[in-house]
């Protein structure tokens, strides 16, 4: 039955995509939906694509092996969404309509009348985390439907590729917009049902409140500072999980759903959406951990993998045919980070890095929307490939991804909040803010050292900023 039912879900993704097609006619159709996206659309995409994965598996692992020191991630992911929306989308959406612009890039660009030089490092940076970022979706899925369905990791990966080129493809943001709406509803269904039916089913048991909460034998894992035995120490614990939000506010492929969306009136509806998505759907990720290790008991887990929680408690707890399509939320929330990321990608490399420019005789705008499909396939292939590639070697997908959303959020989060708050921000800022973003991610994130002190998702958050800040003062724009 639960295999019967992810086989309709695909086929259904497959169809919206097909359908999608018929409303696209040209590149501004295919990257951002002909900006009409409806705000509870807009507002349930962004959030599926905002969560891939880890969401469902990687949190409710996280809160069995490390404990209640992970509220600090759920808090500051909270307040990251909530934030961003309320900080960010209203303005960008305003102003990219006012640039004319369709990438993020494009929008830096124009918004300070440079020369190229922003286009262009704005367009490496996310070419070069984004190839890591999408394949890792790939590897994800691969993993998922071994674990769920017995499928060969391999076939796994190649199946999921299959079906997210294809729609992607097919229908370009309209298609992955709608399939997100299902797939953020797949999503919600799951993290608010499983957590709410395992507490019941626990205290039916006779199992008491204080029992199920705190149903580990470590005292560590029952504390919010974990083993942090200092005060210093405690401050940075909480910092360090808390940053996980400081990367929504640079996330391209969450940000294009800004851009996206009909008109600014409906911003201001699709951000209450994301809001009363995000406070339920983030803390019942980390509550299905909590109850699938009160309900299956600590021994359990031991030399298992913790993270496979979320697809037991459903199989164990539910009907067959309402289990499997809770899970085909775990692959959903894969499948919609990888769409989301493959075009935004694809748009970087065809509009950003003037791909589209060398096919001068070919300009009408059925002619470019070919070359940018042409170009989603081919970097649809290249991380299939690198996904192939990490599943043979045993690369890990979690320190890739965390990778990624520390590069991608540290470089963009502050240059698109002071280009949108901070009147006086300069084009030399904003380059200093996409430099010193990456390439503080990149070393930071290499030294173990660096990483014990303070992660860099905080530190290259707050030097990216602070070199906006800087070289804004030091050189103004004319």
């Amino acid at each position: 039955m639960i295999e019967l039912i992810f086989s309709l879900y695909l086929l259904l993704i497959i169809f919206v995509g097909i359908f999608s097609n018929r409303f696209i006619a040209n590149k501004l159709d295919f990257l951002l939906a002909g900006r009409k996206l409806g705000p509870w659309v807009t507002a349930f995409s962004e959030r599926a694509s905002g969560e891939s994965a880890w969401l469902l598996l990687g949190l409710p692992g996280a809160a069995i092996a490390i404990g209640y020191g992970e509220i600090w991630a759920v808090l500051g992911i909270t307040i990251g969404i909530i934030s961003s929306w309320f900080l960010v989308a209203e303005k960008l959406r305003d102003e990219t309509e006012k640039y004319n612009a369709v990438t993020i890039p494009d929008y830096l660009e124009k918004r300070f009348n440079d020369n190229g030089s922003i286009k262009l490092i704005s367009a490496g940076i996310i070419t070069l985390f984004f190839s890591f970022y999408v394949s890792a979706q790939f590897h994800g899925a691969g993993k998922i439907l071994e674990q769920i369905f017995g499928i060969d990791p391999i076939y796994g990966i190649t199946l999921s590729a299959i079906i997210i080129i294809i729609y992607t493809l097919l229908g370009g943001l309209l298609a992955v917009a709608w399939t997100d709406l299902i797939q953020g509803i797949l999503m919600i269904g799951t993290l608010v049902i499983l957590p709410v039916l395992g507490f019941f089913y626990l205290f039916e048991s006779g199992n008491s409140l204080e029992n199920v909460l705190f149903a580990s034998s470590d005292p560590i894992k029952n504390s919010i500072f974990s083993s942090s035995d200092s005060f210093s120490s405690m401050i940075l614990l909480a910092l360090g999980g808390m940053s996980w939000g400081l990367g929504y506010f640079g996330q391209p492929h969450l940000l294009i759903r800004y851009m996206a969306i009909k008109s600014v009136k409906d911003v201001k509806i699709a951000k209450w959406v994301a809001t009363f998505w995000a406070i339920p759907g983030i803390m019942g990720a980390f509550l299905i951990g909590i109850v699938g290790l009160a309900y299956f008991g600590e021994d359990y887990f031991i030399g298992k993998d913790p993270e496979t929680v979320m697809p037991l408690l459903a199989s164990t707890l539910l009907p067959s045919w309402l289990a499997g399509l809770l899970i085909s939320g775990a692959v959903a929330a894969m499948m919609s980070t990888a769409d989301s990321q493959l075009l935004v990608s694809s748009s970087t490399i065809s509009e950003d890095l003037g791909l589209n420019r060398l096919f001068k005789k070919r300009s009408t705008e059925i002619d470019l929307l070919m070359n940018t499909r042409l170009i989603t396939t081919i970097l649809g292939l290249i991380a299939y490939g690198m996904a192939i590639y990490s599943q043979i070697t045993g690369n890990s997908i979690f320190g890739i991804v965390s990778f990624a959303w520390s590069g991608l959020g540290s470089s963009f989060g502050p240059a698109i909040i002071l280009s949108l708050w901070w009147a006086r921000t300069s084009t030399k800022g904003i380059i200093a803010g996409l430099l010193s973003g990456s390439i503080s991610t990149i070393i930071w994130g290499s030294s173990p050292f660096l990483k014990s002190i303070v992660t860099e998702r905080l530190s290259s958050f707050v030097i990216a900023f602070f070199a906006i800040v800087i070289f804004s003062y030091l050189y103004k724009d004319e």
